[in-house]
């Protein structure tokens, strides 16, 4: 009687112990697969921040697009309005400098010269040629970069100590230099800008090509500076824009035996946007205020 007691109360444990191991394995095995598809499984909530930051972002974009649009039409605008009121012809009488014999690569500076010489400022190539800011033409596997100063020789051009240009930004530094706050670099901007600086009476310091013509695209090279890869051409040469028509541009060319150079405006112009529409020029001489005593 006693074994079959016994025997009865240990198969009940049996079967109660069986129970309670399936019951937790059945639990344990719920716990890993709930792990197992949330590890792979964005939150909902997660979901619609990410959905929502990435359209906030597209927005944003969107609007900058809007923006960049909307500025555009107003400068397109404002240049046709500005044109309207610009007299048809205008040309100015400006002192003249060859950048020949001493200058062969001095054309910017030369250039800068008669721009400065315009605005009464008592100065020589040679001193401009002196002061303008140099980089060399090759140096630890670099080229020099003409937007840090001139780069190479100017003085002469021989394939041992060659020279290349020096653009718009250290040539409107040096102006500064006598000039202060008086000098306007207008590179980037539009033809217009520059005709109406003509029509105040104030001639434009610009690079455009040798012959005023477009560069073709194989007389372009790839130039690797410590800045970057820049596209060059030889072709490249600054003048001194003195006046314009309907039909052509005047210029003081500093290559040139005399003023009074002129070119096609349409080719002009193209050669101009080839090397990023890059010009200076200057503000008139802010009038002297009177005293009570002199009315």
């Amino acid at each position: 009687m006693v074994f079959k007691s016994v025997s009865v109360f240990i198969v009940i444990f049996i079967i109660i112990g069986g129970s309670f191991l399936l019951l937790h394995y059945y639990m344990d095995a719920e716990g890993r697969n709930a792990e197992k598809h949330s590890a792979h499984q964005v939150p909902s909530k997660q979901v619609s921040v990410v959905k929502q930051t990435e359209a906030q972002r597209a927005e944003v974009k969107d609007k900058e697009k809007k923006n960049l649009e909307a500025v555009k039409k107003t400068q397109q605008k404002q240049a046709v309005i500005a044109s309207a009121r610009l007299p048809a012809a205008k040309k100015l009488t400006v002192p003249f400098v060859s950048q020949l014999p001493e200058l062969p690569n001095g054309c910017e500076i030369t250039s800068l010269t008669m721009l400065l010489q315009s605005a009464g400022i008592n100065v020589t190539k040679m001193t401009l040629a002196e002061q303008v800011k140099k980089v060399p033409y090759q140096s630890d596997g670099y080229m020099g970069n003409p937007n840090q100063g001139f780069v190479g020789n100017m003085y002469h051009g021989n394939r041992n100590n060659p020279g290349l240009a020096v653009y718009h930004g250290p040539v409107a530094n040096l102006a500064r230099t006598y000039l202060g706050n008086r000098v306007i670099d207008l590179s980037g901007s539009s033809w217009t800008s520059v005709e109406q600086q003509i029509a105040s009476g104030h001639p434009v310091w610009v690079i455009t090509s040798i012959n005023s013509q477009p560069v073709p695209a194989g007389s372009w090279h790839p130039w690797r500076t410590r800045s970057g890869i820049i596209q060059i051409t030889f072709m490249e040469h600054s003048v001194l824009v003195t006046g314009y028509d309907k039909t052509h541009v005047y210029f003081n060319n500093p290559l040139a035996a005399q003023s009074g150079s002129k070119a096609l405006k349409k080719n002009f112009i193209t050669a101009w946007h080839q090397f990023g529409n890059q010009a200076i020029s200057y503000r008139g001489q802010p009038l002297e205020k009177k005293d009570d005593d002199d009315d």
